[in-house]
């Protein structure tokens, strides 16, 4: 991943009744970087209280509350259960339905600079390339994970620790991998996410190229001009396919490519440039493309055809770069890899850039309109 500097309510409610009656328990942000593309700006913001700087774009809600005790006669009441938590609120745009938006001015040229003949490859399936896991890793931690220290080459973007990551997490590319060297912690019960790029164990610790923290409740985005783990300074966690989505028959958020060559600035929801080239057919970090609603997808196995319809109605979202029309998914024994390389059968001629400027309703938060 190129990192060229400067990087990148509901209430819960809770009735019980007592025999006198019932009681109830219950973002710095900077200026833009380039004018808009008309979507071209900057986020910021910084996480919920205790935390640090977070912030970004979503992903599938995932229920992860323990069902609550039943209480039988004679016992106490049971404890209200722990709120789900989700890859963003509903209303972030990374979960938007981008299906009738209009097509961007320079699309075709957009499409042609990332390859128009190119294929859309999943790098994400089941067991392993080259003795690593195939995609990015998602590590899943309990309540209460002890935090490390984490140190960072871009320690002026990144969010500082400690971080809830234990010492066996999960690493892209496997222990000994050469590439971004992801490490993407999720804490469902803080519902927080803690996102490294370029991660290696170091002491007691992680040392990491960049890190960015996440609260996964919130709307608010990284600070302008600030990269995460990944080069537009988005979160990876929230654009990653996931099993569990595709096996509950839908995916409800747009999913994360990668891309040759960007231009520099960045494009609404990204708040991070890694490029100095200003050709104008160029995409930037951030920008928003949708599979055409002409293409066919009847001929393809449900999980590929899962995936695709996802790329139909929330689209994809350029968040590094990459190889061409690489989409990012997370490792899982289940996925049937001779189902998802049919995807190959997709090209970048398939897709288009839409103009998603009329989602924005505030260039600090990534709340869609």
């Amino acid at each position: 991943m190129l990192r060229p500097r400067p990087r990148r309510a509901a209430v819960l409610a809770v009735l019980a009744l007592v025999t006198a009656g019932c009681s109830a328990s219950g973002a710095t942000t900077g200026t833009g970087a380039t004018a808009p593309d008309a979507t071209s700006t900057a986020l910021g913001a910084t996480s919920g209280a205790g935390e640090s700087a977070a912030g970004g774009g979503p992903g599938a809600p995932s229920a992860s509350s323990a069902p609550a005790a039943r209480a039988g006669i004679g016992a106490r009441p049971s404890a209200p259960a722990a709120r789900a938590c989700s890859v963003f609120p509903a209303d972030n745009v990374w979960h938007a339905d981008v299906s009738r938006l209009p097509v961007h001015s320079r699309s075709a040229a957009m499409v042609g600079a990332i390859g128009a003949g190119a294929n859309v490859h999943a790098d994400f399936g089941s067991g392993q390339w080259e003795g690593a896991p195939i995609g990015i890793p998602v590590t899943v931690v309990p309540a209460g994970q002890r935090k490390v220290p984490v140190t960072f080459g871009y320690a002026d973007e990144s969010d500082p620790g400690p971080y809830p990551i234990p010492p066996d997490a999960k690493v892209e590319g496997g222990p000994s991998g050469t590439g971004d060297r992801h490490v993407i912690v999720w804490d469902r019960t803080a519902c927080r996410a803690y996102e490294l790029f370029d991660a290696h164990r170091s002491g007691s610790g992680w040392r990491a190229g960049s890190g960015a923290v996440f609260d996964l409740r919130s709307n608010r985005m990284r600070r302008a001009g600030w990269t995460s783990a990944d080069a537009a300074g988005l979160s990876v966690l929230a654009g990653l396919v996931r099993y569990d989505e595709v096996a509950a028959g839908r995916i409800d958020h747009a999913i994360r490519v990668t891309v040759p060559r960007t231009r520099t600035g960045w494009t609404w929801p990204a708040s991070h440039s890694a490029s100095s080239a200003t050709d104008p057919a160029l995409p930037q970090l951030g920008q928003r493309l949708r599979l055409k609603r002409s293409v066919d997808l009847s001929g393809l196995p449900r999980q590929a055809r899962i995936v695709a319809e996802a790329m139909r109605r929330h689209g994809l979202i350029v968040a590094d770069h990459g190889s061409a029309w690489y989409i990012s998914g997370a490792p899982d024994p289940r996925w049937d890899n001779d189902a998802l390389h049919a995807l190959d059968r997709l090209r970048g001629s398939d897709f288009e850039v839409v103009d998603a400027a009329g989602l924005m309703a505030d260039a600090t938060s990534a709340a869609v309109r």
